[in-house]
């Protein structure tokens, strides 16, 4: 009978070890969202309730949108990020690529009169990659010290009119919502932006509307930025998130409006990024993260309305300074009337040449 040097056992033993965890060892999570006062929110609302039901780690990292990260990890094999809280165009062309794993609605929690999530969501509330969690807005605002004097900017065609409201104008640098305001901002129906937008002539009419303004312009790519830049008069107005100005006003009392005519209401929600190997844990944050009751909390702590219909009557008042929510969310109707939802499906069809184009504007 052949001796196995006690050495060698040990070592076999270490490598099992290593190969099959113990069954003890505290599952974890890498999420990547949006940082700033949204993810304040989310981990408040969301992610640390999560952990501190299941026992799950997470480990929280911020980015700002887009795919290239994904796509590299994913093509590489070197999935280091398990979920990404991603825009709705982003994660359903990422599902369409491959980049994300597929998610059955049929597992998502019912309402909790028993209604199933698929009668619970709105029809394009639950992609074939997961649900979305939120509404929020991109809108544009302006400091109320600015325009102590005459008249105040009330529609997104004062956004575009520097004779009547001079000064600077912050954008975010991106195609996606831009085009959009600047197809309202001359005149299109709300309903028709996006058939406009599909000809050759309507993107040229948008591209010329933003031509007007361009010299203006002052591009900003974090969220935290367009707060900033108005508390320091840096621009007159800008484009922002509805949430990141709701918390400007409320948490720093600073004198900012929103101007809610042509918003472009979005959603999102949390996309599993392929290949990783935390699945299992990774589809139950994803299904903590649909309960009604989940998606209603996060309002407590921003101004971004849950998805879910169940939802919407559990929506109450900011936690920190009991502000009722209801007149500063997106979805509420004082503010819906001139909103324009954004056609995720049109934008997952067209995002790279449109913004090939946008990036060859920008440099011009």
């Amino acid at each position: 009978m052949m001796k196995i040097h006690p050495w060698a056992l040990a070592a076999a033993l270490l490598a099992a070890a290593l190969h099959f965890p113990s069954a003890h060892a505290q599952e974890s999570l890498t999420v990547v969202s949006w940082g700033g006062a949204y993810g304040r929110a989310s981990k408040l609302a969301v992610l640390d309730p999560f952990s501190e039901e299941t026992g799950i780690e997470l480990r929280i990292e911020d980015y700002n949108g887009g795919l290239a990260q994904i796509r590299a990890q994913v093509e590489t094999g070197n999935v280091h990020w398990d979920l990404v809280d991603m825009e709705i165009p982003d994660m359903v062309r990422a599902c369409d690529e491959g980049l994300l794993e597929l998610v059955d609605a049929e597992d998502l929690p019912a309402a909790a009169d028993g209604t199933p999530a698929t009668e619970d969501f709105p029809a394009d509330g639950i992609t074939d990659c997961g649900p979305t969690q939120l509404f929020y807005s991109t809108a544009y605002a302006y400091n109320r010290d600015s325009f102590k004097e005459g008249p105040v900017p009330t529609t997104i065609g004062d956004f575009f009119d520097l004779k009547k409201f001079p000064g600077r104008r912050g954008m975010r640098r991106s195609a996606v919502a831009n085009l959009e305001f600047a197809l309202m901002a001359d005149g299109v129906p709300v309903q028709d932006v996006y058939e406009v937008l599909e000809t050759p002539e309507g993107m040229d009419r948008a591209f010329r509307k933003l031509d007007a303004i361009k010299d203006a312009i002052v591009w900003w790519e974090a969220g935290a930025q367009p707060p900033q830049m108005l508390a320091d008069r840096e621009v007159a107005m800008s484009t922002a998130y509805n949430g990141r100005i709701f918390n400007a006003q409320v948490l720093e009392k600073q004198p900012f409006v929103i101007v809610w005519d042509g918003q472009v209401l979005d959603s999102g929600g949390f996309g599993i990024v392929a290949g990783t190997r935390n699945m299992e844990a990774a589809q139950k944050l994803v299904r903590y993260a649909a309960r009604p009751e989940v998606q209603a909390r996060i309002s407590q702590y921003i101004s971004y309305s849950p998805v879910r219909r169940s939802a919407l009557p559990l929506v109450s008042t900011h936690l920190q300074t009991g502000v009722e929510m209801a007149p500063h969310m997106p979805t509420s109707p004082q503010n819906l009337k001139r909103a324009l939802p954004n056609d995720w499906e049109w934008w997952s069809d067209r995002a790279d040449e449109v913004n090939e184009r946008f990036g060859a504007w920008l440099a011009r």
